[in-house]
């Protein structure tokens, strides 16, 4: 191989190590989305949008412009996501990004499933929810951002109407009445307790994607005074 063809080999190869970062740092990018809007760290959450004025958050409660509006939108639901049985759980899923030419813009498509809980006036709203974000990222002052997020909907699902036959379905989930004869015991007990609606954020082993600094978990387990064992 001569010189020449070594050379554009070489910038080859770093072409594709380079595309290879930007995908994973918009996969990062989107996971914590996923994470943070389980408890609405709404700080964390609007740092993860783009300072353009092209940017849109669309959403079926509405849609929202520029980095103005992400942060309305989600700091101006503050009042009923800090309610200790609130929780909205949506898993970043099958996620699939492309890098657009140039290597400063891509786009990106990704299941939504999870568990949703609203606190109303009446009581808690509570659904299964499943859906289809479609994302378009920019990366600025070299860091990848969301510049557009939109939620598409496919079903909500009451827990109250599952997809086991009634005549076959169970409420109970006791040890009592597990099809374990001999279960096995365990080392030690667990004291922590993560389910809802306990208020508890499992703690984020990662910093901010775009700021570089710890989320906010710490903070907000501080004030329900738990930590991890």
């Amino acid at each position: 191989m001569d010189l020449k063809k070594m050379e554009d080999r070489i910038k080859e190869l770093e072409k594709q190590v380079g595309t290879m970062k930007d995908l994973e740092a918009i996969n990062r990018l989107q996971k914590a989305y996923g994470y943070y809007i389980e408890h609405w760290m709404y700080e964390d959450l609007i740092e993860l949008f783009a300072d353009s004025p092209d940017t849109v958050l669309n959403l079926t409660y509405g849609i929202f412009h520029g980095k103005e509006g992400v942060s309305k939108y989600f700091s101006g639901m503050n009042e009923m996501t800090q309610h200790r049985e609130f929780l909205h759980q949506i898993m970043q899923l099958a996620g699939v990004v492309d890098i657009n030419a140039g290597g400063k813009t891509a786009r990106g498509r990704w299941y939504g499933f999870g568990a949703v809980a609203m606190p109303r006036r009446n009581g808690i709203f509570q659904v299964f929810t499943s859906g289809i974000y479609t994302c378009e990222y920019i990366k600025e002052d070299g860091t990848w951002k969301i510049l557009k997020l939109m939620w598409n909907p496919i079903y909500n699902a009451p827990p109250s109407i599952g997809w086991v036959k009634p005549d076959k379905a169970t409420i109970t989930m006791s040890r009592e009445n597990s099809l374990v004869t001999n279960p096995p015991r365990f080392d030690n007990p667990r004291n922590l307790n993560t389910q809802y609606p306990s208020g508890y954020i499992v703690p984020f082993h990662f910093k901010h994607p775009v700021t570089g600094k710890p989320s906010t978990d710490a903070k907000r387990n501080a004030a329900l005074k738990k930590k991890e064992g």
